[in-house]
């Protein structure tokens, strides 16, 4: 007969997590993204600094989390109908990407991650990426309204780069275009080329 085992210590507390997050995003748009230190989040939120380095190693995993979580999957959960899945999933990226903190931070950590050399780990990209739920509305499609030569991970790229620019450059590129444009472009990507006959 085997024990179950039990892990020592206290459970862990979801309300620090919370208010760390919660102050992080905080000080991205008050302060920005270089005032974003875990020592500041420390000082603002109440957490000790050592609690949040047990969550999160690094300030840049702790500002990824708090601005881009993932997606909320019940909000792009596939239902099989194609264009109504991807509309539902590039509202809510965009509003992912469109909202304050993500907006103070982008810079910040596309900055770090071209200039750090070292990789995030698969752990990280999984929290922070809505590419499996992408994947997951493309795999839910009827058959034969996505071809297979497609590589969903070039097509969740390109939808980045459109949402990017969207967010991010808007003030720039002053072209505020109607969601449904996206989606068909993302529709004339991802169907079958026909064949001749």
């Amino acid at each position: 007969m085997t024990e179950s085992r039990r892990r020592p210590g206290r459970p862990r507390d979801k309300s620090i997590d919370e208010r760390a997050l919660a102050t992080t995003r905080e000080l991205l748009v008050r302060r920005g993204f270089d005032a974003t230190t875990i020592q500041a989040v420390a000082e603002h939120s109440g957490v000790h600094a050592s609690a949040i380095y047990r969550r999160w190693p690094t300030r840049i995993e702790l500002i990824e989390e708090a601005t881009f979580p993932g997606l909320n999957p019940l909000s792009v959960r596939p239902t099989g109908d194609l264009r109504r899945d991807l509309r539902r999933f590039v509202r809510a990226y965009l509003a992912a990407f469109g909202a304050p903190a993500a907006r103070a931070a982008a810079a910040g950590l596309l900055a770090h991650h071209q200039t750090s050399g070292r990789p995030r780990t698969p752990e990280t990209d999984l929290r922070v990426s809505a590419r499996p739920q992408f994947r997951d509305i493309l795999r839910a499609a009827p058959p034969g309204s996505v071809d297979p030569a497609v590589d969903p991970d070039d097509a969740f790229d390109m939808l980045l780069g459109a949402v990017l620019a969207r967010t991010l450059l808007l003030p720039v590129t002053t072209r505020q275009r109607p969601l449904e444009r996206t989606v068909d472009m993302l529709l004339r990507m991802l169907r079958p080329l026909d064949r001749p006959t």
